[in-house]
């Protein structure tokens, strides 16, 4: 990383000024309340991360499955006792070390239903911090916000989770900076300074100054996420609000840019909209696209849908997927 990148990161440490109001505290433990309720249990069990996946310890062994287990975890062993191959099951590490990324650029000051999208990001952070936080594990953030990448460091416990949210509820919105760092430059910053293994969040709208719309394409930040997926566990949250998927016939509207602030008056005829319709389908096709192609779980979250339940659906699709990838031979199949 270079020393322009390097400079732009700025330490910042979870503050909790007793200036803050009641009405904060009380959003935040609404927030847990509502989080632990409807989530806690989801992820307790044998995975400690919010996406299931192989660990570092070594627990049973089972019969081995061609083509679904891999070769080098063979127990050479139990195989040389029972003249049968097997392979030995991995068990995910106790302590967990999750880092975020949370995007509060000026993109994410907009919304048209229950929330804006940065309300949003405090809420997916707050979920993954408390849910993966539940057994002593650490939660740290990075926050991009205007001209710099902000560092709130690596802490375990309730108090640190709910001094770091609050900064994040306290961040003034975002303006308009020349030559701020994008999410690409981010996602470099937290790849490179956090070297110890663990679960990455990457929460964003994941929209670029210049949108690509061919799926074919390498976006901007794609690069980046795939080298942090090939040393942690990545997952992608996408935040939408519906105006940015299609508009409403409302006829001639003044539309502003929030990462420059340029106005733009435009009017909203049915081939507008459907035109807008059909960029907003393929930037969001090509933004699946590029995340498949990382190899990371992407998660979609919007302002005017149950974001609980999203993540709740999210949680057990993927355990059922690692359940029917790491399963065991049927009983009776051939040796």
């Amino acid at each position: 990383m270079s020393d322009e990148g390097r400079s732009r990161v700025r330490a910042a440490s979870p503050r909790r000024e007793a200036s803050q109001t009641n009405t904060a505290e009380q959003a935040l433990r609404r927030l847990e309340l509502t989080i632990v309720r409807r989530l806690d249990g989801l992820l307790q069990g044998a995975h400690q991360g919010l996406l299931p996946g192989p660990g570092s310890e070594f627990g049973d062994s089972r019969v081995y499955v061609p083509g679904e287990d891999d070769i080098r975890r063979m127990d050479w062993a139990v195989t040389a006792r029972t003249t049968v191959p097997h392979v030995r099951d991995l068990i995910a590490d106790r302590e967990l070390e999750t880092w975020a990324l949370a995007d509060l650029s000026p993109s994410m000051d907009f919304g048209t239903a229950d929330m804006e999208k940065r309300d949003l990001v405090v809420a997916a952070v707050g979920a993954i911090g408390f849910l993966s936080g539940r057994i002593g594990n650490r939660f740290g953030t990075y926050v991009l916000h205007e001209e710099y990448v902000h560092r709130m460091p690596a802490r375990s416990g309730r108090p640190a989770l709910y001094g770091l949210l609050h900064s994040l509820m306290d961040a003034p919105r975002g303006r308009a900076v020349a030559d701020a760092p994008d999410l690409a430059e981010a996602i470099e910053i937290l790849a490179s300074a956090r070297r110890r293994r663990g679960l990455r969040v990457i929460v964003s709208d994941f929209l670029d100054p210049e949108p690509t719309l061919d799926p074919g394409l390498e976006l901007p930040w794609e690069r980046p996420i795939r080298r942090l997926a090939a040393h942690h566990q990545v997952l992608a949250v996408e935040v939408i609000d519906p105006r940015e998927l299609e508009l409403p016939p409302v006829g001639l509207v003044t539309m502003t840019d929030p990462e420059t602030g340029r106005n733009r008056q435009i009017q909203l005829t049915p081939k507008v909209r459907h035109a807008y319709a059909e960029a907003a389908a393929a930037q969001r096709m090509t933004n699946r696209m590029a995340l498949r192609r990382c190899g990371v779980a992407h998660l979609v979250l919007r302002t005017d849908r149950d974001w609980v339940f999203d993540i709740a659906q999210f949680v057990l699709r993927q355990r059922r997927m690692a359940h029917l990838t790491h399963r065991p031979p049927r009983s009776g199949a051939t040796r």
